[in-house]
């Protein structure tokens, strides 16, 4: 039988509905012994909705993760998972779990009691896909739904649909049907950060018409380590947020754009205040096909292993 580590950390995957109170976590985990045709190792990690999911606990599961490879043999590693935060847990842990044997991680959009529960099919689903040989060196994975994605492309694209896992940019790069698993594309690991605290504060800000950088300017400079900023288009922003940010620049606080947009590339194209070029000049760092919180996470992790200005930039220069 293949063995596989299971971590649960809570989500609607573990979760009940009832009448009265709505849906709520479960004294009860319903995945608990779910299958007999793999050696499980389960653990209970914690019992969480994903909303209360902080970085340090992304850290937590990762240092488990690595610590039980050490010492053991595993086929691969299982984690379920709430789904609104889904998608950063499972990059944070493809840029931090070392191992080179499959990360699947999982979850549910309707709570084990609701009709079309998915929670055990996309359970069973990541199971067969840990222990797949072809999920090897593929870093952190995501099973929903009998597809297969990337930690870095995936998206969450809608509040209730089962298929609310998507990956804009390329689609998925596998599925899971009744007989096999198939692979269409291979996107290896670039980048593996070793990671033992984490204490730096990285914003995350969205540009919306007329944004003004009155907000910004109250932050004080020596609390904020980064600043992620989803901007219009190819990477432009409101003129009035200029000053703000080059307030931080001035300090060499790295500041890095990505676009609002699902689709694209940032690029410094436009010569006029707020646009990309003039940016660019000014030392922002442009990043693709990371959205914000997981650009967030990225940056976050450079700057824990002292990455400086000119080593951030290169890091995040070779997103493919």
């Amino acid at each position: 039988m293949e063995k596989i580590l299971v971590i649960h950390t809570g989500g609607t995957i573990s979760m009940q509905e009832d009448i009265d109170k709505g849906i709520t976590t479960s004294e009860h985990h319903p995945l608990l012994e779910a299958s007999k045709e793999y050696d499980l190792d389960e653990t209970i990690m914690f019992n969480l909705p994903s909303p209360h999911i902080t970085t340090n606990h992304m850290l937590q599961i990762s240092k488990h993760i690595n610590k039980v490879l050490d010492q053991s043999s595993y086929k691969g590693v299982v984690v379920t998972h709430g789904t609104d935060t889904l998608e950063e847990t499972a990059y944070f842990l493809d840029l931090t779990v070392k191992h080179n044997i499959p990360v699947v991680i999982t979850g549910a959009m309707r709570s084990s009691n609701e009709i079309g529960y998915d929670g055990f099919l996309n359970y069973i689903a990541a199971l067969r896909v840990a222990s797949s040989k072809d999920a090897q060196n593929r870093g952190t994975l995501i099973v929903m739904n009998d597809e297969i994605h990337t930690a870095k492309f995936v998206t969450k694209t809608s509040t209730s649909n089962v298929a609310t896992f998507q990956s804009p940019p390329f689609g998925p790069i596998g599925i899971i049907t009744k007989e096999d698993i198939y692979f269409y594309q291979f996107t290896p690991r670039q980048f593996r950060f070793e990671i033992e605290k984490l204490k730096k504060e990285v914003l995350l800000l969205k540009a919306y018409t007329g944004m003004q950088g009155f907000l910004l300017d109250q932050l004080p400079i020596e609390k904020i380590d980064g600043i992620i900023f989803e901007a219009f288009g190819q990477g432009n922003i409101p003129p009035n947020m200029v000053l703000s940010l080059n307030r931080f620049l001035k300090h060499n606080i790295p500041i890095v754009f990505v676009s609002r947009c699902f689709k694209g590339v940032v690029e410094p194209n436009y010569d006029y205040t707020g646009g990309g070029k003039q940016l660019k000049r000014d030392g922002v760092i442009f990043s693709n096909h990371l959205n914000g919180p997981k650009a967030r996470i990225k940056l976050l992790l450079a700057l824990e292993n002292g990455m400086n200005l000119s080593e951030i930039s290169e890091t995040f220069s070779h997103e493919i």
